[in-house]
């Protein structure tokens, strides 16, 4: 049997390890986190957000029995000029019923039964003109209403409570009048009264709780991609995300294009991110744009960057400064005296170029010289090894950074490859900040091998300071990007696999790992071939191209062979061949004709799901990637960054020799690579303590049961909790149906010693939380 010995020694801390990152990606916050139940309240929405929008999206006239009306939207007389759209709208023809209604987000506006909601608007007429607002189900009977009298012709406020009596998740927010009239709204705006912490312009509950369930010690905020996705210019609808556009009266904070393709308002901005944060316990870790778009390929000239350096400086006296300072008494002045403690500030998220730490130099030595408390993180790319991600710890090592934030999104296998990846990081110069990382799926089997990928994280605690999953959430209806934790819609929430994965551990994680023994343990079992074998495809790449001089060389027995000439307009791919060899080369001379990208290389490939590719001029034609896919699932190899020319020739060779792989262009090398073999260890483990409790982590990914005696020292017998994922198939996941269909049970364990049997069962997640 073997033997687990949790002891005293304290090895490193883990004061902060686990939080979230939220980024507004799948309607995150409009229509998810944030409290607002209207869409496109303020008539802002653009086709510069997403093609398909208008300024009425969202909106219906209302025309019943004969009822006419006239809709449109202006800005000449606004009441906000950061969002100068309004609606006027004219009754010309009362009939049965006549107005504009809203249809809010996914089936509609969700409200509950004897739950109150806070309605308001800004309103004006040249003459007095009553008007009725209320939620309607879909049939148009009313649910409930209240009217109101528009008596000026200078916007005005109006705001009263309506409250539900029945439930009804496909409701409309209608605005009506029974008088042929003309008035103009902007600003129409739905809260249930029962936000989060019944903050004003809060959260929606239920998603918060699940939040705050998890116990997170930080949140990242607000991206992602949309920091720098956007332009240089703070005031265009289409920019950077810049914070002090976020801040201030909801109705001066201006609608913007969200690189997710839709539109965001900014009423979950930093103020209610900072709120939100203290609310759940977490410390903010906001993220700045370091004025470059690897996207678009712009940056600010590196002697106008001061704007820039100033947004950083004064975001940590927003957050921090008292009240005679500038920026602390906004803060104030919008309800909050104390300060919200501000420690850590990342600049740039998976950023690419040069261009990058050009500009993160200039950040990290004016933040240093004026607030040498505060926590610096550099970026390292999107990917977890590469030209990119080296480039960013060797600045990240010159500058002296605090903590260097990696991204990656992975197939399972890679993580059970790369478990021990951290193993011989020292412990002195910057930490992990593992930013943006999950396994490409919300199964059980995802979550099981993300779990025993956590507790190499937790082992490499002195090399790692801060780990968060991504992303966050998801509105079912508005999908952008998948795995996520939470699923939501207009009025259900429900945690993945991986969300109960994340909340055990997060739940239960210590402020300094243990040193453990282990004795007895069976060898790791080694999945798959040590060679990579199968068809050798070639394809242009959203281009034409003519690729020719194709051979291909087994190394092992000196066979070469040569292949006719490949030509292909507007895309196109051919197999080449299949080879099963342990040392190969590809060798093959490529010319784009026309088109915006590049060419791939595949090889090692058994299907269409299983197979490893050389990109080159991938993404948007800036990279060479090695990328290996194991069941449709991808994970990263090697990235360089490259741009394929029109006209141009490139010589271009795969070296592969085991799992090594090389790449080559015009005879330069482009990438190194290791496509690691899949292990499977008999039981992977962490512990942890805090003051109260010692916390023991184990994971078996096998399909077997392993009895394990586990001795705890320093103390005396065990009381302890068992949480435990157990039980369920690969590929089980939840939905809204079957909500907790993968979630975890507790269980008491007691034992008169400190050493215990335990037997932990087949593809399982164990944590004991025994009392010191």
């Amino acid at each position: 049997m073997n033997k687990i010995t949790v002891t005293t020694n304290k090895k490193a801390s883990m004061s902060d390890f686990y939080g979230i990152f939220f980024e507004d990606i799948n309607h995150a916050a409009d229509g998810g986190l944030y409290g607002e139940m209207i869409r496109n309240r303020a008539f802002e929405f653009s086709p510069m957000d997403n093609p398909s929008y208008q300024a009425l999206t969202a909106w219906k006239r209302i025309e019943e029995g004969g009822a006419s009306v006239s809709s449109f939207v202006s800005n000449k007389s606004p009441f906000s000029k950061r969002n100068p759209n309004y609606l006027i709208l004219e009754i010309n023809k009362t009939g049965t019923r006549a107005g504009i209604k809203n249809l809010g987000y996914n089936s509609g506006i969700a409200v509950e039964e004897n739950e109150s909601y806070n309605f308001s608007c800004y309103a004006k007429s040249d003459k007095p003109c009553e008007i009725t607002v209320s939620i309607d189900n879909a049939y148009g009977e009313v649910i409930t209403e209240k009217s109101l009298n528009i008596t000026s012709n200078e916007w005005t406020e109006y705001s009263f409570t309506l409250t539900s009596p029945v439930d009804d998740f496909s409701a409309v927010l209608a605005v009506t009048s029974k008088q042929e009239c003309k008035f103009c709204l902007d600003f129409v705006s739905l809260f249930p009264v029962k936000t989060y912490k019944n903050r004003k312009n809060g959260m929606r509950n239920d998603i918060a709780e699940m939040l705050a369930d998890l116990k997170p010690k930080f949140m990242r905020f607000p991206g992602g991609c949309l920091i720098h996705d956007g332009t240089l210019n703070s005031d265009d609808r289409n920019s950077m995300y810049r914070w002090k556009n976020t801040i201030g009266a909801v109705t001066d904070r201006p609608s913007r294009r969200n690189n997710w393709r839709y539109n965001q308002s900014l009423g979950l901005g930093y103020f209610e991110y900072f709120q939100f944060c203290e609310d759940i316990g977490a410390k903010p870790l906001p993220v700045l744009p370091a004025g470059y778009n690897p996207h678009m390929e712009q940056a600010v000239p590196l002697d106008e960057m001061q704007e820039w350096i100033d947004d950083a400086l004064d975001l940590i006296e927003f957050a921090n400064g008292t009240a005679d300072t500038k920026w602390g008494k906004i803060r104030c002045d919008m309800g909050h005296a104390e300060p919200f403690n501000l420690e850590y500030l990342a600049i740039g998220n998976e950023e690419v170029g040069q261009g990058f730490w050009d500009r993160y130099d200039l950040f990290h030595k004016a933040i240093k010289e004026k607030y040498p408390q505060i926590k610096i993180i550099n970026s390292a790319g999107p990917f977890p090894q590469g030209g990119e991600f080296e480039r960013g710890w060797n600045n990240a090592k010159k500058n002296g950074s605090d903590l260097v934030d990696e991204h990656y999104y992975t197939s399972p296998e890679w993580m059970l490859a790369n478990c021990h990846r951290y193993d011989n990081m020292p412990s002195d110069g910057p930490k992990v900040f593992l930013g943006e990382y999950a396994s490409w799926g919300n199964t059980y089997y995802n979550a099981l091998i993300e779990a025993a990928y956590m507790t190499g994280l937790e082992n490499n605690a002195h090399a790692i300071g801060l780990v968060c999953y991504a992303p966050l959430l998801c509105n079912v209806d508005y999908i952008n990007w998948q795995p996520d934790m939470i699923w939501f819609d207009n009025h259900r929430v429900y945690g993945s696999a991986n969300y109960y994965v994340q909340k055990m551990f997060m739940n239960c994680t210590g402020n300094n790992l243990l040193d453990v023994k282990h004795d007895g343990f069976d060898k790791p079992i080694t999945l798959g071939s040590n060679k990579i074998s199968g068809n050798i495809e070639i394809e242009a790449d959203r281009c034409s191209a003519e690729f020719y001089d194709i051979k291909i060389t087994d190394i092992t027995t000196d066979n070469v062979k040569t292949y006719d000439n490949l030509s292909f307009n507007n895309g196109g791919k051919a197999v080449i061949d299949s080879i099963d060899s342990n040392h190969y080369k590809v060798e093959f001379t490529a010319k784009r004709t026309a088109g915006d990208k590049g060419f791939r290389l595949f090889f090692g490939k058994s299907d269409d799901k299983n197979l490893i590719q050389w990109f080159i001029g991938g993404w948007q034609n800036q990279d060479t990637e090695v990328n290996a896919q194991v069941n449709g699932r991808g994970s990263c190899l090697d990235h360089n960054i490259f741009s394929v020319m029109t006209g141009q020739e490139y010589k271009l060779c795969l070296e592969v020799n085991g799992r090594n792989i090389t790449t080559y262009i015009n005879g330069k090398t482009a990438n190194t690579a290791i496509d690691k073999q899949p292990v499977m260890e008999e039981l992977y483990y962490t512990a942890s303590s805090d003051d109260n409790n010692i916390y023991i982590k184990a994971v078996n990914v096998r399909d077997t049961e392993i009895t394990s005696e586990i001795c705890v020292e320093g103390v005396n017998g065990i009381n302890a909790n068992v949480t435990e994922l157990s039980g369920n198939s690969l590929d089980d996941i939840n939905d809204f149906d079957n909500p907790k269909k993968v979630s975890p049970k507790t269980s008491a364990l007691t034992a008169v010693s400190n050493t215990f049997e335990y037997t932990f069962p087949p593809k399982s997640v164990t944590i004991f939380t025994i009392q010191k």
